[in-house]
């Protein structure tokens, strides 16, 4: 079995423009994210995809693998699936290109169902959530699943939603991580966006709503999940990183 890890990296962002190129302690939060992927055992190898020109030479500058893709790319999912388009993988992983700090565990626990033989097209990860303020946080992406593990419905807002709480009730929180058989990514990405997904912003809806089943497997990883989306966020993160060197 082959697979691949793949991160999309786009220029624009409405709300920070050019973060895949912020510096982190000396080097381009996409160096950050490709080197941690690959410390990831279970990924035979990793590549950018992005649209911008500058992002591709910096991946060529410390040694990575990119591949330039269309700018139109409505989603991270559309633009990992050109570049695989003629790709001999059996697994693909779509790797979120603003988390510098993610964990290969996570990368090993999100491959490991296809290597035990499910028959899920497409894998993704929770972890609880702890802290109550995070129940309303529209940032903080909720997902429910049913006694198998496979996904019912992923939502900002909070689900489920307690009339009554009781020992049963926790909420899990979705970590934006997703492992894709070749065919059902390239199937995904034939498919126009779908209502609930636009309606939420997540695209993960569209194979919901599209009848392909997503397994979604709780992390061991304690470690808080941080995706860079403000200034702010990446020197939060520039603290964390710097605290952890040796």
């Amino acid at each position: 079995m082959r697979i691949l890890g793949v991160i999309p990296a786009r220029y624009r962002s409405t709300r920070f423009e050019g973060k895949p190129l912020a510096d982190i302690l000396g080097k381009p939060m996409i160096q950050h994210v490709y080197e941690r992927s690959r410390q990831a055992g279970c990924l035979d190898e990793v590549l950018v995809a992005t649209d911008d020109a500058r992002i591709f030479s910096a991946v060529n500058r410390f040694g990575g693998r990119a591949v330039m893709t269309r700018e139109s790319h409505p989603s991270g999912t559309d633009r990992i699936a050109e570049a695989i388009a003629h790709s001999d993988a059996d697994v693909v992983v779509n790797i979120q290109g603003d988390e510098p700090m993610i964990d290969p565990v996570m990368l090993e626990e999100v491959v490991a169902p296809f290597r035990s033989g499910t028959d899920a097209g497409l894998v993704t990860i929770k972890k609880r959530v702890l802290h109550e303020a995070d129940y309303g946080d529209p940032n903080v992406v909720k997902v429910v699943t049913d006694p198998a593990g496979y996904a019912l419905y992923f939502s900002r807002s909070l689900i489920p939603y307690p009339r009554k709480r009781t020992v049963h009730f926790k909420v899990f929180e979705h970590i934006g991580l997703y492992a894709y058989t070749r065919d059902c990514l390239l199937r995904l990405s034939r498919l126009p966006p779908s209502a609930l997904e636009v309606i939420e912003s997540l695209e993960q809806l569209r194979a919901l709503e599209n009848g392909i089943r997503i397994l979604v497997v709780e992390t061991r990883c304690e470690a808080e999940s941080l995706s860079v989306d403000t200034q702010a966020d990446l020197e939060r993160v520039c603290r964390l990183l710097k605290r952890s060197e040796p």
